[in-house]
């Protein structure tokens, strides 16, 4: 899953950033709200943590703009604006979720946690495919009840692909989700993942669409 995270309390966002990146999200952040409206233009992104005390472009505004053309990016406003008209206001401009500063870590990934999974759809506590079967929560994987060991990256990937059963992943997609805006990535790199997976899970497991990407198929 990639975050757009835009905070411009440079402390808050290096640990956000961290806490996130540790629990296997790829994490882009951003420190002002012009830069983020561009790269929310021009990129896919699972989900957006949103400060609103932005220089060169409030975060009311980014929000309002990106409501404009994308009515499902879940948006989690992080703010010390705690008033209950501040709340209402970045609720109705289509914010998913609110939370005040100061929070506890553990908190904000609880709440990105519930968002992602409200957007794929009904909540399901696990997504299973063909005996392979994927705890999001406790970030764990079996094949035929075995217990399977991934790498951050694979975990993602895989997860990615079953939480959206029957969709076509483009390479470029899913480098942006395993990656970012990271560098120094290898061409081939998204191609030892999948070998990888098939190898350690089942072969038909992940389909190639030749000329386009990847897919796990609908059950």
């Amino acid at each position: 899953m990639r975050i757009l995270l835009v905070e411009d309390e440079r402390g808050l966002g290096e640990g956000i950033r961290t806490g996130l990146k540790n629990e296997g999200y790829t994490v882009d952040w951003l420190e002002d709200g012009d830069s983020a409206l561009k790269a929310l233009q021009n990129e896919e992104f699972d989900l957006l943590v949103l400060d609103l005390g932005l220089p060169r472009l409030d975060g009311m505004t980014v929000l309002r703009q990106i409501r404009r053309n994308d009515a499902e990016l879940p948006v989690l406003i992080l703010t010390a604006r705690d008033a209950t008209e501040d709340r209402i206001r970045g609720l109705d401009a289509g914010a998913d979720d609110y939370l005040p500063k100061p929070f506890d870590l553990n908190e904000l990934k609880a709440r990105i946690r519930a968002l992602l999974r409200r957007r794929n759809g009904p909540s399901r506590l696990f997504l299973e495919h063909g005996g392979v079967r994927l705890d999001p929560v406790a970030r764990q994987v079996t094949y035929q009840e075995q217990s399977v060991n991934l790498t951050p990256r694979e975990y993602q990937l895989l997860h990615e692909l079953m939480a959206n059963p029957g969709k076509v992943f483009t390479r470029e997609r899913l480098m942006g989700v395993l990656y970012g805006w990271d560098e120094g990535v290898e061409s081939n790199t998204l191609e030892v993942h999948i070998y990888h997976l098939r190898k350690k899970l089942r072969s038909d497991l992940i389909r190639t669409v030749r000329g386009i990407g990847y897919r796990i198929d609908a059950q």
